[in-house]
């Protein structure tokens, strides 16, 4: 359980840096997790932030400088060298490395690397800036430990010993052939046990999942999900191995989209944070705001063209934001179940089954809402045919709305636009003008208007 950064604690902290009492400093958080580090970090002022960062041992420094949050990181960043930068980038592995120096402004990136006294180390983090965001190669790090299938049992320990002095966790080890393709892993049960004259291509086990360099990331944190996976190795076009993710990286891929997908089904078309600025989260909000506000002048042109319905039966005028709401309700519950179908990649059966089983479930829940709505009508007293109106339009509502929470998203999908957009207003918006129109137009078949 981690300690919890209290005022008082805080104040404290600030009064000796104020009094630059630097050894008092260290000993008050020689204790301190470096993910309590940089909550402390991101509570202090940019100048007082920046002196404590500067106070620490660059491994404790790094660790925290990849566990504040990145408009926090930012601050702390921009009022450091390039040579002090990159003091910090030497401590990390080459995938958090890369991620740190991804954020900075692109002056300073090629200055930064120059100054990374490791060349090789400086070498992988280019190279993992080049694949695309999203990707495996943008999730994986160099480091990994991998030993060929020729070497002895003493010779692979010894191989084995060194590698991992560059390595912070050892989850797997990887076998490869001269020419470095992948071709298993190694048990280290096995490695233990084997004789000192046995190679290691006689207990290598053969079997090994793998990952692309280009392979989406979503799909890297869904086979790693399947198979309960720590660590997955990655593989170029010839099946060279050339590095491995590790489950927290995919653990901030999945917390990053879950956020993602949480504005996007709000109708925020940004990631934005509750601190950014009014005019940020303006142009997030804005949008989809405005996609409101015409649905809303749809629906009430649509009404418009009803008027006279409305002074001859003023009823149904009460019922009109029942039956939009239902109807956007019924669409976003449907979308929500496809989109996360769709996330999780577990989605069977085909469409055509999929939309019966959606009409046979709307039709039961739209028969049970419009047994209600009949009910109510005739406590209140309502015209039999009145209610009959409500209760029919609102089953086709319920229906119709299910079809389209549910085919809106997998089309979005297939066409390789986030689905995760059709669980948000413009599935809801959508619905209240198809809703309406429907309401109003069995309504002039029943009623004869």
């Amino acid at each position: 359980m981690g300690s919890e950064i209290t005022k008082e604690f805080l104040e404290n902290i600030e009064l000796l840096i104020s009094g630059k009492k630097n050894k008092a400093l260290l000993k008050l958080l020689s204790e301190e997790h470096p993910a309590d580090i940089a909550e402390i970090l991101g509570d202090l002022g940019s100048d007082d932030a920046t002196y404590l960062f500067k106070l620490l041992d660059s491994e404790l420094s790094a660790e925290a400088l990849l566990e504040i949050d990145e408009d926090d990181r930012e601050k702390i960043l921009k009022n450091l060298s390039a040579v002090e930068i990159a003091v910090e980038l030497d401590e990390l592995d080459t995938d958090d490395a890369a991620d740190i120096i991804s954020e900075l402004p692109e002056e300073r990136v090629t200055e930064v690397i120059s100054e990374i006294e490791d060349d090789d180390h400086a070498k992988d983090i280019v190279e993992l800036l080049r694949y695309e965001e999203g990707t495996a190669g943008s999730l994986m790090a160099k480091e990994l430990v991998k030993v060929k299938e020729t070497w002895t049992i003493p010779t692979c320990v010894r191989k084995m010993r060194s590698q991992a002095q560059e390595v912070r966790r050892v989850h797997s080890i990887y076998v490869v052939d001269k020419a470095n393709h992948l071709i298993g892993r190694l048990s280290l049960k096995d490695l233990l046990v084997a004789s000192t004259k046995d190679n290691v291509s006689n207990i290598y086990i053969p079997k090994v999942d793998s990952v692309h360099v280009n392979d989406k990331g979503e799909d890297v944190a869904r086979l790693m999900q399947k198979y309960d996976l720590e660590a997955i190795p990655v593989v170029d076009d010839d099946n060279v191995l050339i590095g491995r993710i590790t489950i927290d990286d995919i653990v901030d891929l999945i917390k990053e989209e879950a956020e993602k997908d949480y504005q996007m089904a709000a109708g925020i078309t940004e990631d934005i944070d509750a601190d950014d600025s009014i005019w940020d989260k303006t142009k997030a909000r804005l949008p989809w705001l405005i996609l409101g506000l015409v649905g809303g002048l749809a629906a009430a042109s649509i009404m418009g063209g009803f008027e006279e319905a409305l002074t001859k039966y003023p009823v149904l005028f009460f019922f009109t934001p029942l039956i939009a709401a239902m109807a956007g309700n019924v669409g976003v519950q449907s979308s929500a179940i496809i989109v996360q179908g769709l996330a999780n990649d577990n989605l069977k059966g085909s469409l055509v089954n999929r939309m019966f089983k959606e009409i046979g479930l709307s039709m039961v829940n739209g028969i049970i809402l419009s047994a209600f709505v009949f009910i109510f009508g005739f406590f209140l007293g309502y015209e039999i045919h009145i209610s009959i109106t409500i209760a029919i339009s609102l089953i086709i509502v319920i229906i119709l709305a299910s079809l389209v929470g549910t085919f809106v998203p997998l089309i979005l999908h297939k066409n390789g636009i986030d689905p995760a957009v059709a669980t948000g207003p413009f599935i809801t918006t959508c619905n209240d003008i198809f809703g309406i129109s429907i309401f109003f137009y069995i309504a002039k078949l029943i009623l004869g208007f």
